[in-house]
């Protein structure tokens, strides 16, 4: 047994990889207008770059999870699909947001009541329900600027699958090599200057998988339900802070715009592989510090998110106050 999960856990996240890497190179190659992403007054970018690379990431992970007869609950399948489907949808002909949120409500509730609804009754459910909505729209949101995100799901998804697997949860470990080996593959096409873009596609099912993943594992007991938020507090931080203060602003939430830190960073100046690199050394420290704090108590664990919600909202804030006076000497 020890021998078959060993050659799976190097084969599934080579398979993963390669699939990811040539399926994405040839949409690259093959460019039609139809999967461009054309600039606009709120993106980043300055030339048209196709955005369906989440096409071929997730083409080579559900290769890799069934030729490998992976675990995955149905639910996850099922909520995978209708998300990636809708996405492109949206990628392509641009769907009313009503359609996307009521897919990713489906998806969130099928999960929630397979996995949460008998064990924890209606109030937990129904916080998992609105948790698995926004950690997916939050990982989309952090979809602006070459390479970020791709590197998200490369270390996120990485220190998932090394919890796993020093808990000796093989099986989930592969699971989750497989999403951040396909994301590296993606993020070699995507770094600065990236000759594609994940999408709606790519970013809104890999938010999903980040959040009923770390839900999974914490009801497998594998972890507890801190360590996936802080894995993924760089992103979530961001979006939940730059959500609220455009909210108490009474701005129109859904809509498209350059307001969070990481896009207000880049237009200081800081640029989109410095943001990156920047972005990959928070997560990873933030991971590190997760795993680190998973081999302890809960009090422990509070603490260490505690610290880091202190860490972010006082740079953040900082952050805000040089804004202003960037803006005032402008």
């Amino acid at each position: 047994m020890f021998v078959d999960f060993s050659i799976s856990m190097v084969a599934a996240p080579s398979l993963s990889f390669t699939i990811t890497f040539f399926s994405i190179l040839w949409l690259i190659k093959s460019n039609p207008n139809w999967m461009l992403d054309y600039p606009n007054s709120r993106s980043l970018h300055t030339i048209p770059v196709p955005r369906i690379g989440g096409l071929g990431l997730f083409l080579g992970v559900i290769t890799a999870w069934l030729l490998f007869s992976l675990l995955i609950p149905v639910s996850v399948w099922i909520g995978v699909s209708l998300l990636i489907l809708v996405s492109l949808a949206d990628d392509i002909w641009h769907a009313p947001i009503w359609c996307r949120l009521l897919i990713q409500g489906i998806a969130a509730i099928g999960f929630s009541l397979a996995h949460v609804f008998h064990d924890y009754g209606w109030m937990v459910t129904l916080g998992t329900i609105i948790a698995v909505i926004w950690i997916a729209n939050a990982y989309n949101f952090m979809d602006g600027s070459d390479g970020l995100a791709g590197g998200m799901a490369v270390i996120g998804f990485g220190y998932y699958g090394l919890f796993a697997y020093l808990t000796g949860h093989f099986d989930f470990a592969i699971v989750n090599f497989t999403i951040a080996s396909a994301a590296l593959a993606f993020l070699m096409h995507n770094f600065y200057p990236a000759r594609i873009f994940l999408g709606d596609s790519g970013s809104i099912p890999l938010g999903f998988l980040a959040a009923v993943l770390g839900i999974v594992g914490w009801l497998e007991n594998i972890w507890s339900v801190w360590l996936p938020v802080l894995i993924f507090s760089p992103f979530l931080a961001d979006s939940t802070v730059t959500l609220l203060k455009r909210l108490i602003r009474g701005e129109k939430v859904w809509q498209a715009h350059r307001e969070h830190y990481y896009q207000r960073i880049i237009q200081r100046g800081f640029g989109h592989r410095n943001m990156a690199l920047l972005g990959f050394v928070l997560m990873l420290t933030t991971g590190g510090s997760a795993i680190w704090a998973g081999q302890h108590d809960l009090k422990v664990q509070y603490w260490v998110v505690a610290i880091w919600a202190g860490i972010y909202l006082t740079v953040m804030h900082i952050f805000d106050c040089s804004q202003k006076r960037y803006s005032g000497r402008g």
